[in-house]
C-alpha cells in the first residue's frame, strides 16, 4: 500500500525559472506566491500542449481557495496559500488529495479513489508520455515513453494534460466535459496583459471570481457545496456526476488514473477503463461555463486542422459569432499597452492529433479603448473585409494564374486535374501562411488611422502590397513550372496576363482595380 507521498503542498516538485533565469523548485503554495509577484519566467519541464491546461489548473485551483476562505486578493505568504488549499478538503486533513502518490482508496492529486483500493487488472503506463494525451502517445508529433529518467513535474504536466483536455479514445475511453464531443479539444482565448506569466494568472483568477455569480445562474451549477475537486469522490468507472451537482469552477478528470511509487523508487501510473463518463454532461456540447472556451449556438468551439488561422483569429477577437470568453473581457488592471489576446489548442481527429496550435493576437492602444468601449463593429468590418480580400487573391487571382502556368498556357484550363492541383497547393499556401503572420500587425495600422482618408489610403496601400506578394510568389513558381522552349514562354506569359488581367477587373478587388487603372492611364498620358 502506497503511503501518501509527494506533497505539492509541502514538498519542492514544481521547477520554475525565475526572471533572472536560474531554476529551482517549489511547491503549489511558494509557486502561487511567485506568481502573484509575477516572478516566474516558464516551466523548463511543461511542453507547450501542456501549457493552457496548467494555466487553468492554476487560476481555477487559486479561485477555489480564494473564494472558500472569503478573501479575494492573493496571499503572499505560502502558509496562507497552504491552508487555503487543504482547506477544499476536509475530509482528508493529511494531504494525499494533494499527493501524487496516496494509498488507492483515498484521493490522490487528480487521481479518484478506486473501490476497495485494488488496481488488479489495470494496464501499467511506464513514462509521463505515455501517459499524456494523445499528442505525445503515438510515434507521430514525439517519439513515445521516451521520458525515462522523469521527475515528479514531468508525471504531474502529463497527469494535468490527460485529466484536463482529453478526448474520446474508444471504447472504456471518455473524454473530459469541457469540450464539444469526443473528437474535438479544448481551446482556449484570453488576454495576456503585458508582463508575464504571473500576470495573466493574477488577472484571470480575478476574472473568473468576478464571474461566479453570473456562472451559477447561467449553467445551472451550485453556488455552495458542488463537487469542486472531481478527483475527491471514489469512482467505479460505472456511475458519473451530475452537471448540475458541480461548483461553477470544478477541476474534473476523466479517466481512472492511479500513480505509485516503483521499488526502484521511480513512479509508475496504472489507468483501467470505464464504462461512463465522469460527468454527465455530453448533452451540453461544452458549454460547460469554461472561462476560456468560445461558444457558438450552444456548443463550444470545435478547433479545425489549420488551428486559430487569421480568419477564425479575427473572428474571435473582434467578430460577434462567439460568445466572448471570460478571460477574454478586458479588465482595468490589464493596462493599455501591450496587451495581446493569446490562443491556444489542440486539435484531435478519430484516432489521431493535428497538432499543437498557439497564437497571439496584438492589440494596439486603439483596439484595447475600443473593446473597452464595446465599439467592435468597426474593427469586425475592417477584419472581415481583409480576410475576403486575402480569400480573393489567394483563390480566385494567384490560384487561377498558377493553373495557367502548370496548364502550359492552354486556352481552356482543367481546374480538376490532380497533378496540377498538387503542384499549386505548396505556393498557395506559402502565400497564406505569410499573409497570415502579417495579418494583425497590417489590421492594427489601418485600424489606428485617425481619418477616413487616411482609412482609405491605409487599405489602398496593404491592397498594393497583397498584390505585389502574390506575384512574387506567382514569380516563384515559374521555376517549378514548364522549362522546355515555347511553352516555357507561353505558360508564363499566360500566367502573368491572367494575374494583371484579373487585378484590374472590379469582379475581384475594386478598390485596387480602379487604382491600377488609373496609374496605367496617368502613365500613358505622361509617355
Amino acid at each position: 500500500m502506497n503511503t501518501p507521498s509527494l506533497n505539492l503542498l509541502t514538498d519542492p516538485l514544481i521547477r520554475i525559472r525565475d526572471a533572472d533565469g536560474q531554476t529551482r523548485p517549489l511547491n503549489l503554495p511558494e509557486l502561487f506566491v511567485a506568481l502573484g509577484h509575477d516572478a516566474v519566467r516558464d516551466y523548463p519541464a511543461l511542453r507547450p500542449h501542456q501549457r493552457h491546461p496548467w494555466h487553468s489548473l492554476l487560476v481555477q485551483l487559486a479561485a477555489l481557495a480564494q473564494h472558500q476562505a472569503g478573501e479575494a486578493p492573493p496571499w503572499d505568504e505560502p502558509d496562507s496559500w497552504r491552508a487555503a488549499l487543504l482547506a477544499l478538503t476536509p475530509e482528508h486533513p493529511d494531504g494525499s488529495a494533494f499527493c501524487l502518490v496516496a494509498p488507492h482508496d483515498k484521493p490522490a492529486f487528480l487521481q479518484a479513489p478506486v473501490p476497495g483500493g485494488k488496481l488488479d487488472g489495470w494496464k501499467a503506463i511506464p513514462t509521463p508520455d505515455a501517459l499524456d494525451m494523445l499528442v505525445t502517445s503515438k510515434n507521430h508529433d514525439l517519439k513515445g515513453e521516451r521520458m525515462r529518467r522523469a521527475e515528479a513535474d514531468d508525471w504531474l504536466f502529463a497527469l494535468v494534460s490527460l485529466q484536463t483536455q482529453e478526448g474520446f479514445l474508444g471504447a472504456g475511453n471518455y473524454g473530459i466535459s469541457r469540450m464539444n464531443g469526443g473528437f474535438s479539444s479544448r481551446p482556449a482565448i484570453g488576454v495576456a496583459p503585458d508582463g508575464g506569466i504571473g500576470r495573466r494568472w493574477s488577472r484571470d483568477v480575478a476574472a473568473l471570481r468576478d464571474a461566479r455569480v453570473d456562472l451559477i445562474e447561467s449553467y445551472g451549477m451550485r453556488g455552495e457545496g458542488g463537487v469542486a475537486l472531481l478527483w475527491l469522490p471514489s469512482w467505479d468507472g460505472v456511475t458519473s456526476l451530475a452537471f448540475a451537482a458541480l461548483d461553477p469552477f470544478y477541476i474534473e478528470i476523466c479517466r481512472r488514473i492511479r500513480i505509485a511509487e516503483e521499488l526502484t523508487g521511480g513512479l509508475v501510473a496504472h489507468g483501467t477503463g470505464t464504462k461512463a463518463a465522469r460527468v454527465d454532461a455530453s448533452a451540453r456540447k461544452g458549454v460547460t461555463g469554461d472561462a476560456w472556451i468560445p461558444v457558438e449556438e450552444g456548443k463550444a468551439l470545435t478547433l479545425g486542422s489549420d488551428g486559430f488561422n487569421y480568419g477564425l483569429a479575427a473572428e474571435l477577437a473582434w467578430g460577434s459569432k462567439y460568445r466572448k470568453t471570460t478571460a477574454q473581457i478586458l479588465r482595468d488592471e490589464d493596462g493599455v499597452n501591450g496587451i495581446t489576446l493569446l490562443a491556444q489548442g489542440v486539435v484531435r481527429g478519430q484516432g489521431k492529433t493535428e497538432g499543437y496550435h498557439e497564437r497571439r493576437i496584438p492589440l494596439s492602444k486603439k483596439a484595447v479603448g475600443l473593446l473597452r468601449r464595446g465599439q467592435t463593429d468597426r474593427p469586425a468590418s475592417l477584419a472581415s473585409e481583409r480576410v475576403r480580400a486575402v480569400g480573393t487573391m489567394r483563390g480566385s487571382i494567384l490560384r487561377t494564374a498558377l493553373f495557367a502556368l502548370f496548364e502550359a498556357g492552354t486556352d481552356k484550363l482543367d481546374f480538376d486535374r490532380r497533378t496540377a492541383k498538387q503542384q499549386i497547393e505548396p505556393f498557395v499556401k506559402a502565400f497564406e501562411r505569410a499573409e497570415d503572420a502579417r495579418f494583425f500587425d497590417d489590421l492594427n495600422i489601418e485600424l489606428d488611422a485617425s481619418s477616413e482618408d487616411e482609412q482609405h489610403a491605409e487599405r489602398l496601400r496593404w491592397l498594393i502590397g497583397l498584390a505585389e506578394r502574390a506575384e512574387a510568389v506567382l514569380h516563384s513558381a515559374f521555376a517549378v513550372g514548364p522549362q522546355c522552349g515555347e511553352r516555357r514562354y507561353r505558360a508564363r506569359s499566360r500566367a502573368l496576363a491572367f494575374f494583371h488581367g484579373a487585378l484590374r477587373s472590379d469582379k475581384h478587388l475594386p478598390q485596387l482595380a480602379q487604382h491600377l487603372r488609373a496609374h496605367s492611364m496617368a502613365e500613358e498620358t505622361t509617355s
